[in-house]
């Protein structure tokens, strides 16, 4: 573990919400050489996934949510974020001469649409009772709303509405992060070979060291690796800790003829929706966009793809734009849960088919936990991925965790000690014993094509 100081040389790798976060905490915290590395441009791009970024951070929008189960400490943290949340809200009104081109002064990263959580059953799961005991053990229980009205407009089905929750604009929000960054002095390399990391390495001085594809070296007194679902490539020591997974995403844009529909799911007056994330459905829709898209997604299998990395068979993206092996189709599984959900709880959308997909690359740990700490065995270099498919919510508020933990007072936090690396050696963990035999890997699937879009296509039936 390194010794550092303000001048220490720290090198980031990734500019999604693990690096972003973490280099603007570190920054804040006096330390005057911090570089963040990514072989996309996300800076010029303002992270807009239309223009061709890949990565799980550079998506429409990301829910904010408190529900936690039991896992009480995430549930904090996600409270203090929100907080957060507010005050990047207030700064992009007050100080908008200063924002970047991707964000104008009206513009809003948080929203507070509310959260609807519904189960498939007539009952509420475990899960979500887990949820209302915490909840009402911090004294917030009055903002959780439940509904057992067997008539209400979602159908049949138990629900609780969050009126605290709702989403942030996933792509703007990472941009203004990336603008703080750099007016505290974060230094950027954003570019397809220079900034492109292929290998680590350790300096004869016995110092961490980086090599990009344009073929230069670059020295640190510490580098972390945030690279999202491009981590597990770069450290094989995660194996058997972390796996490269796709959630599913389809849009539907709603016809600018329709005012009655931008009224409807506008974010003003629809909410944030999850369809039995812990009972098998794992849907989760959102309120329309300013362009009229409404996202949703499917997280009820976390697909793999497994490649050839440097003689190891390891599960990596698989994008649209980025990765020499290219996809931007889903499953027919992922298509046909979709539409089952759009069907029974919007099927006024119907009509209109989806519009487009996308796999989302997330990187998941054994657990579901982060994984912020130093690789063991490798002396300066430290790894924060594992967002599991909910780091996005912590953005404004997660480097200041792990700059504790890279300063080595891990031990002494909660989440120093809840994301230390770990291992596990029970029979189920979280799908990582699975391996490429396992039945999530994406080439093993049938795969969707634009004629399965429409709602009129039996051709997405499995």
């Amino acid at each position: 573990m390194p010794r550092l100081n303000p001048n220490s040389k720290i090198l980031i790798v990734g500019s999604g919400v693990f690096g972003i976060s973490t280099a603007l905490w570190l920054a804040r915290s006096g330390y005057r050489d911090v570089t963040v590395l990514d072989m996309q441009d996300t800076e010029t791009a303002g992270y807009d996934p239309a223009v061709g970024i890949d990565s799980a951070s550079a998506d429409i929008n990301k829910i904010i949510r408190f529900s936690y189960g039991e896992e009480i400490e995430y549930q904090r943290l996600a409270t203090q974020a929100a907080g957060m949340w507010d005050e990047w809200n207030r700064q992009i009104v007050e100080e908008s001469e200063d924002l970047p081109e991707s964000l104008k002064k009206t513009d809003k990263l948080w929203w507070k649409s509310g959260f609807l959580r519904l189960s498939t059953t007539g009952e509420l799961g475990e899960f979500e009772l887990k949820t209302l005991r915490n909840m009402e053990r911090e004294g917030i229980r009055d903002t959780q709303f439940r509904s057992d009205d067997t008539a209400e407009r979602f159908g049949v089905h138990k629900a609780v509405l969050d009126s605290t929750a709702g989403f942030v604009e996933a792509y703007k929000s990472c941009a203004f992060a990336l603008c703080l960054a750099k007016k505290a002095g974060v230094k950027f390399i954003l570019h397809p070979m220079q900034g492109k990391v292929v290998s680590l390495d350790v300096t004869q001085e016995g110092k961490p060291a980086i090599k990009t594809a344009d073929g230069l070296t670059h020295e640190g007194d510490l580098v972390v690796v945030a690279g999202g679902g491009w981590t597990p490539s770069l450290i094989p020591e995660a194996d058997g800790l972390l796996e490269t997974t796709a959630g599913s995403i389809a849009t539907i844009q709603l016809p600018k003829d329709r005012p009655d529909l931008w009224e409807r799911f506008a974010p003003e007056n629809f909410p944030v929706v999850t369809w039995g994330m812990k009972e098998g459905k794992g849907i989760y829709s959102f309120p329309r966009d300013g362009n009229g898209v409404i996202k949703v997604g499917y997280r009820g299998t976390k697909w793999t793809n497994y490649d050839d990395v440097e003689g190891r068979r390891i599960s990596v993206p698989k994008t649209e734009h980025v990765t020499e092996k290219k996809e931007k189709n889903l499953p027919l599984t992922s298509i046909a849960a979709i539409k089952e959900y759009i069907s029974v709880n919007m099927p006024e959308l119907a009509e209109f088919g989806i519009s487009s997909t996308k796999l989302c690359w997330y990187t998941d740990s054994i657990d579901n936990s982060f994984v912020v700490d130093f690789v063991p065995g490798r002396p300066g270099l430290a790894i924060a991925s594992g967002g599991s498919g909910h780091g996005f919510k912590f953005l404004p508020i997660l480097g200041r965790e792990v700059v504790k933990i890279l300063e080595g007072n891990g031990n002494e936090t909660v989440y120093g000690n809840m994301w230390r690396w770990r291992h596990s050696t029970t029979p189920k963990r979280n799908g990582l014993e699975e391996g490429e035999d396992g039945p999530r890997v994406l080439a093993k699937q049938k795969m969707s094509s634009e004629v399965d879009w429409s709602f009129l296509s039996g051709s997405s039936k499995l």
